[in-house]
């Protein structure tokens, strides 16, 4: 934190080079999270850019109290809650490229993880919104539940409610249709 908050105070100052390490820092997992959202690279890309501009713009708002990611985070949501509301967002289904299998090359491993892994983007997509958002913030970027009440601004009560009215969906989904969660059809 001590390192974000030299960067900050570097840019504010003038030296436009320095927001740089921020962007490096949180690209990947920004681009991840809009990803989840909009299920549209393209849409993905564009947002992301979008909220780097925005998030440069506002960087002088900045409490240094608070964690950075957190505060980044919210203006990213809000951004994009403010462009799905401008546009109607449609959001489109699209195969997202997982990442590599790591040590393993046999078929049938890289076919099992890649059927869980389009089986988890289809259970999270069916969700409502803001059960969406808050599974992708708890499971994707590890935010406790804390920070994720602070980024949606909502109770923690709220929080608790949500994730766990989300998984239960996601549970009855998958006793329902049949899948490759054991984890989530015995209730864990």
């Amino acid at each position: 934190m001590e390192e974000e908050v030299h960067w900050i105070e570097e840019v504010l100052s003038g030296n436009k080079q320095a927001y740089a390490h921020i962007i490096n820092k949180y690209k990947n997992p920004l681009y991840a999270t809009i990803l989840r959202m909009t299920r549209n690279p393209q849409n993905a890309q564009d947002l992301v850019q979008e909220v780097f501009i925005k998030v440069y713009n506002q960087l002088g708002k900045y409490d240094r109290n608070g964690i950075f990611a957190s505060w980044m985070y919210r203006v990213a949501i809000n951004h994009c809650m403010d462009e799905f509301r401008k546009k109607s967002y449609q959001m489109k289904q699209v195969e997202i490229n997982e990442e590599k299998v790591v040590n393993t090359n046999h078929p049938e491993i890289i076919f099992l993880k890649k059927e869980k892994s389009r089986q988890i983007e289809r259970l999270v997509s069916t969700l409502p919104e803001d059960e969406r958002m808050i599974i992708l913030l708890r499971y994707i970027n590890e935010l406790s539940y804390d920070e994720i009440s602070e980024l949606v601004e909502v109770p923690l009560s709220d929080v608790r409610n949500k994730l766990h009215r989300a998984k239960k969906k996601m549970r009855d989904t998958v006793k329902r249709e049949g899948g490759y969660f054991y984890e989530l059809s015995e209730g864990r």
